[in-house]
């Protein structure tokens, strides 16, 4: 009888060990939006990188000291001047089972020099040639020194997945932006999850690849749930009761609260992404003449928005590039002077100011409603009466790209962590067929600008290329082709007993495939 007491004991502990130790790992995410499209090529964001990051693989991906290290490419080399040869990883499987080879790269370049908002990024490009089936030639028109950096946006999608047509008749490898096309509903990617659910604005389920390639990972979350939660105070709250697991972003007003929390990390980091405003000169006529246009510059108090809407967590810009970029001029200050921009308006012939339209997010960026707000109050001060509406960021995006209003909010992280990537999207003239100013709804323009970005993408010499950029930067700042505010900090908050240290960056997408989450 007590050998059978002793049997049942063992067999019930052995039975509870084993249920958890081997317990599914289910992680409850909450980011202010959700992504807007699950096409990895519709949408220029951080939505849709940190989505690619969860659902595909680059060639190559930056890591948090800012090198790069092979995920689909095992291997490069630079054979001549135009020229990068990638190896490619082999035995990589699709969530759909189809094998990836070189063909996938390049049926994906050729997709991504269709897309509207990424063709910019791949200008310098003209090809890539397939050498076999684990070789391709990353080709350039002219000796390119960002290779590796564009590499990073190169995400392999599922080529015998995406071709074809819906059952419309609709082609399914079409880009779209903002539509219902079959890329923005259906996905395959060779990442660590797969999207197994999906309700746009209430939340997406990404469950664990089980043929995921990379076996050399400790991640170990069999499941994420992520769920917008657009109001900060909920956002925080949903943490520090338990009720999600990982936050981002936290509010300045908050970190404190997160830093002296038990059970909770609160991880912070310098960010790269300005926040600027741009005035839209096809749609107001004052805005064409630069003094108009510096005189806004001067009426932002950038310090006063840093200091009590951001509470300090945030660098006060006065360009686009950060410190540490080739194009950043230590000499540039912000220019806040009320007085001046009120007779600079004078000069204008706008002294008695006019009307103007505003338009921003409301939860894309750190305070960005309360941003606006005080940006708005402040041009009153210079005579311009501002008529703002913000919206969610899935009802903005349309309308920035419709340039809606006569002033607009971007925030902008340069892809290539590069100065001439600020310009080529924010400030360059516009052109659909290049992508050049995909994100300039200013509509600004200067052709010596333009020649400066040309000649220090196809500069190799760092110290000559840096001298361009500056030589830009400096263009943009005494024709205030746009309105900086600041870079935005970056801030994370996670429950203890993970490494959410480890698989956070400056580029703001975690690494969520190498997420560890303790069991003990």
């Amino acid at each position: 009888m007590n050998f059978l007491k002793s049997c049942v004991a063992a067999t019930a502990l052995a039975t509870a060990f084993s249920s958890t130790a081997f317990a599914e790992i289910s992680l409850n995410v909450a980011y202010d939006a959700d992504p807007v499209s699950m096409d990895p090529y519709e949408q220029l964001s951080g939505g849709t990188l940190q989505l690619n990051h969860m659902v595909f693989d680059p060639l190559v991906r930056w890591t948090q000291d800012l090198q790069f290290e092979g995920r689909l490419a095992t291997s490069w080399e630079q054979i001549d001047e135009t020229t990068m040869r990638f190896t490619l990883r082999q035995g990589v499987k699709f969530h759909s089972g189809n094998e990836m080879t070189a063909k996938d790269i390049d049926w994906t370049f050729d997709r991504i020099k269709q897309s509207p908002d990424f063709k910019g990024i791949f200008a310098p490009f003209t090809d890539i040639e397939v050498v076999d089936d684990y070789t391709v030639d990353l080709k350039t028109s002219e000796a390119y020194p960002l290779v590796l950096h564009t590499a990073t946006y190169l995400f392999a999608m599922d080529s015998e997945f995406y071709s074809g047509t819906t059952e419309d008749g609709a082609d399914k490898a079409e880009v779209v932006k903002h539509g219902d096309s079959f890329a923005s509903r259906n996905i395959s990617g060779t990442g660590p999850f797969t999207v197994t659910e999906r309700e746009q604005g209430v939340k997406v389920v990404f469950d664990r690849f089980d043929g995921y390639w990379d076996t050399d990972s400790e991640g170990n979350v069999d499941e994420i749930v992520l769920t917008p939660i657009k109001e900060d105070p909920t956002r925080v709250a949903a943490l520090l009761s338990g009720d999600v697991d990982f936050i981002a972003p936290v509010p300045p007003t908050d970190l404190k609260r997160l830093e002296d929390a038990d059970g909770v990390q609160l991880i912070t980091m310098p960010g790269t992404r300005i926040i600027t405003f741009q005035m839209n000169q096809d749609r107001v006529e004052a805005f064409k003449d630069p003094k108009v246009r510096q005189a806004i510059d001067m009426a932002v108090n950038n310090s006063g928005i840093v200091d009590r809407i951001m509470r300090g967590f945030g660098t006060v810009g006065a360009q686009a590039s950060p410190e540490g970029y080739a194009g950043y001029i230590d000499g540039l200050a912000p220019r806040y002077d009320v007085e001046k921009a009120k007779e600079l308006m004078a000069e204008a012939g706008y002294a008695e100011g006019f009307s103007i339209s505003m338009m921003a997010p409301n939860n894309r960026y750190v305070n960005d409603d309360k941003i606006a707000q005080a940006v708005a109050s402040m041009l009153s001060q210079i005579g311009i009466t501002v008529d703002l509406q913000t919206l969610p960021k899935a009802q903005y995006w349309p309308e920035f790209d419709a340039r809606a209003a006569d002033m607009m909010m971007i925030g902008w992280h340069a892809d290539t962590e590069d100065s001439a990537n600020f310009h080529q999207f924010l400030t360059a003239c516009p052109d659909p067929e290049t992508g050049n100013g995909q994100y300039n709804s200013g509509n600004y323009c200067n052709e010596e600008a333009d020649a400066l970005m040309v000649a220090a993408n196809a500069e190799v010499d760092p110290d000559k290329r840096a001298a361009l950029l500056q030589d830009l930067e400096q263009i943009l700042y005494d024709e205030a082709a746009f309105i900086p505010l600041h870079w935005q900090d970056l801030a994370w908050g996670a429950k203890e007993g993970m490494n959410a240290d480890e698989i956070v960056n400056a580029l703001n997408f975690p690494y969520f495939g190498d997420l560890v989450v303790s069991q003990d």
